[in-house]
């Protein structure tokens, strides 16, 4: 389902849930697209929020994105990083307050889970020599499994499928569509849609377990993107469980060479981001 159309999007969500666009989102991006964006306006409307300009500053200010000083003030993050990085972060986090109801999975451990692997993509995106937007990283980190929360909050026999998916050491996928004619990059990639997300992270959010992804490389931002996601994804599943991530030994060799990196560089980032991740 790597290629639908908006009338059969439509027709697979229709019984779900889609979260909305919070207000206070449509406001700042509305600032942001000005011909001469205010960053006064913008850090003020950010601010008044306590909950989101307090997340906003914890994110920017932890190991795994690397800064060089500690940043206190919403107006310093934005000046510092820009308005793409901010846009990115503040859409991510809006997205995880805005799942709310009796699911069938931990909600809590499913958003630790997603927020572990956007740090370790800021933490992967810094340590390459490549020019790829933190806040880019970080949305798709947040955004890419966004699909799974829908499906926990509609079905209660979800928990199972993703225990099956597990115990054969495969994503949820196709179990996902076996059992509901769905899933959850389908999802994933119509709440990214219906909030706006640029159209090449929706595409990669609905292709992010396509094996074909790289199989011609084209050295776009999208490949790189997609090769430090599963290269996050792979080093939180050897940090949390010790395990590798499901489609890993499949897409490895590609990964590292867009990546630009060994795999003995990759085994030195995975030490590296495991003594943060434990202090």
């Amino acid at each position: 389902m790597f290629n639908l159309n908006k009338k059969e999007l439509e027709s697979v969500v229709a019984s779900f849930q889609i979260p909305v666009k919070p207000e206070i989102l449509t406001k700042i991006q509305m600032l942001m697209s000005e011909a001469e964006p205010n960053i006064e306006k913008i850090a003020a409307l950010i601010s008044s929020d306590v909950g989101l300009s307090a997340s906003t500053l914890k994110i920017i200010n932890c190991p795994f994105y690397g800064m060089e000083r500690r940043i206190s003030e919403i107006k310093l993050a934005v000046m510092v990083l820009g308005l793409k990085t901010i846009d990115g972060l503040i859409t991510s986090l809006c997205l995880k307050e805005s799942f709310k109801g009796e699911a069938s999975i931990s909600l809590e451990r499913f958003w630790d889970d997603s927020v572990d692997v956007a740090n370790a993509m800021a933490f992967i995106g810094k340590k390459i020599e490549k020019k790829i937007p933190n806040g880019m990283l970080y949305t798709i980190g947040l955004f890419r499994d966004c699909g799974i929360p829908l499906l926990a909050l509609k079905h209660k026999d979800y928990k199972n499928i993703l225990i099956e998916a597990n115990s054969q050491g495969k994503n949820s996928f196709d179990l996902e569509e076996k059992n509901y004619q769905t899933n959850h990059t389908v999802l994933g990639y119509y709440v990214a849609s219906s909030w706006n997300l640029p159209k090449n992270i929706c595409t990669l959010i609905l292709q992010h377990h396509d094996k074909k992804f790289l199989s011609v490389r084209t050295g776009s931002l999208d490949q790189l993107a997609f090769s430090v996601l599963k290269a996050a994804e792979n080093m939180i599943e050897i940090v949390k469980r010790t395990n590798l991530s499901p489609d890993w030994s499949e897409v490895d060799e590609d990964v590292l060479k867009v990546l630009g990196i060994s795999s003995a560089d990759y085994a030195g980032l995975v030490n590296d981001f495991t003594e943060i991740y434990n202090q």
